[in-house]
């Protein structure tokens, strides 16, 4: 088992550097990149609630549900769970004229998580925070002749999180996590005239890291003998993130691409060489109700002050921010997770839908997400590890003020596999 611990932990360190490349969307160029959804398949296909805690998943949304983490699964031999998710998806941008297509298979999540005894639990991971990834064409007739800028960016933030949970009193759970996130964003616009053999670019890099935290407290008695009540507040605090920045303007032969001038813009005169990104608190509250191992229904709201969010040095005239919330339902059922005539039966369906005010506006347009999803809980034998299928359909953005309206379908697969981590030798 340690042999296992080891190269996955190695294997985590390792598709780091690879795990921001998840977007091909023009909003991306705006703030830090989008952001990504950081949950596990499971979880996703319940339209990303995180309140719902049980013994054999991880739920990277809420540390306190580590402290349910090898509970009535394993009794005290403890339990380690591996999880790993990927997902493609498929993406259909179209502006008021012009509509294209395109698509993204990116890693979302890596983490372990273990049982440290009864009531106890932790976990560490890594996943995508946020992704760069857009190119955009503007053109513009006037009395000199067509002007053309083309904008393009890459890069993302990826984040390190370690969890930890603790059942403190009989359904009462405590959690926190530390997280941090490290990467690099580069933006760059290119401009050129119709008819001159010359044209210019600016150039933008930053380098990001900094930590936040996540804090988490869950509430979940027995109602009426059978029935479990699930209710949480989760809060991440403001992401106090530091960038190190460089620009470089020049120009550049159009017929050939190459550089012909290249400065090194002085940033520490315009203080702009450190900046900081403040990420404001999100705060979220969740409540369900739902038998154990059988169903659940839950809904949350969560809600954020936006519109003290600025980027200084990456930042664009046409976008402003206001304060964001986001509404999420979700639900699960499984007929019979003890059944041994029917494998039906031991399926989990999951279903969900979410609506995201992102806060942002573009030209005093709001940006904002609807998606719909549902999925598949595939049991493993008759183990305690799964195979998670899980779909999503959604929309954001739109035509409106010749912005871009994004529609897309999203593919996931998760896995979710159990083993004990720890076992006492038996001598005869």
């Amino acid at each position: 088992m340690i042999r296992k611990i080891v190269i996955a932990i190695v294997y985590m360190s390792t598709i780091g550097m690879y795990a921001q490349d998840g977007t091909v969307s023009p909003y991306s160029f705006f703030g830090i990149g989008d952001l990504k959804n950081a949950s596990t398949v499971e979880n996703q296909m319940m339209g990303g609630i995180g309140m719902y805690a049980d013994s054999i998943h991880l739920n990277l949304r809420n540390p306190a549900a580590y402290g349910k983490l090898g509970l009535e699964v394993m009794d005290k031999e403890g339990l380690v769970t591996y999880t790993a998710g990927v997902s493609n998806k498929q993406y259909r941008l179209k502006s008021f004229t012009e509509e294209e297509k395109s698509s993204i298979t990116s890693l979302d999540y890596l983490a372990l998580g273990f049982s440290l005894g009864k009531g106890l639990g932790m976990g560490f991971g890594i996943m995508p925070y946020s992704s760069v990834g857009y190119n955009l064409v503007n053109e513009q007739t006037n009395a000199s002749g067509s002007l053309t800028n083309v904008y393009t960016g890459q890069g993302g933030l990826n984040r390190v999180f370690y969890s930890v949970g603790y059942e403190v009193l009989k359904d009462v759970s405590i959690g926190a996590t530390v997280n941090f996130n490290y990467g690099t964003l580069e933006n760059q616009r290119l401009q050129q005239i119709d008819g001159v053999q010359f044209g210019t670019f600016d150039r933008r890099s930053s380098r990001v890291n900094g930590f936040d935290f996540n804090y988490a407290l869950n509430y979940s008695p027995i109602i009426k003998d059978r029935y479990r009540l699930h209710s949480s507040i989760r809060v991440n605090t403001q992401g106090n993130l530091v960038s190190t920045n460089d620009r470089q303007i020049g120009s550049f032969s159009v017929a050939t691409g190459g550089n012909i001038e290249e400065i090194d813009v002085n940033l520490d005169a315009q203080n702009l060489k450190n900046t900081e990104l403040k990420i404001p608190t999100t705060t979220t509250l969740g409540l369900g109700y739902g038998e154990d191992y059988k169903w659940f229904v839950g809904a949350e709201y969560s809600f954020q002050a936006m519109s003290s969010f600025e980027n200084v040095f990456l930042g664009a005239d046409s976008v402003r921010y206001n304060d964001a919330s986001s509404i999420a339902l979700g639900a699960f059922i499984t007929p019979d997770h003890d059944s041994f005539t029917s494998y039906l039966k031991r399926v989990t369906y999951r279903a969900g839908l979410r609506l995201d005010q992102t806060g942002m506006l573009v030209d005093d347009v709001d940006i904002n997400n609807f998606g719909i999803t549902f999925g598949l809980g595939l049991p493993l034998g008759r183990s305690f590890s799964n195979l998670n299928l899980g779909f999503e359909i959604g929309r954001r953005g739109t035509t409106r003020a010749n912005l871009i309206e994004e529609s897309y379908f999203k593919f996931n697969v998760g896995l979710s596999l159990n083993d004990r981590w720890f076992q006492k030798r038996k001598i005869n």
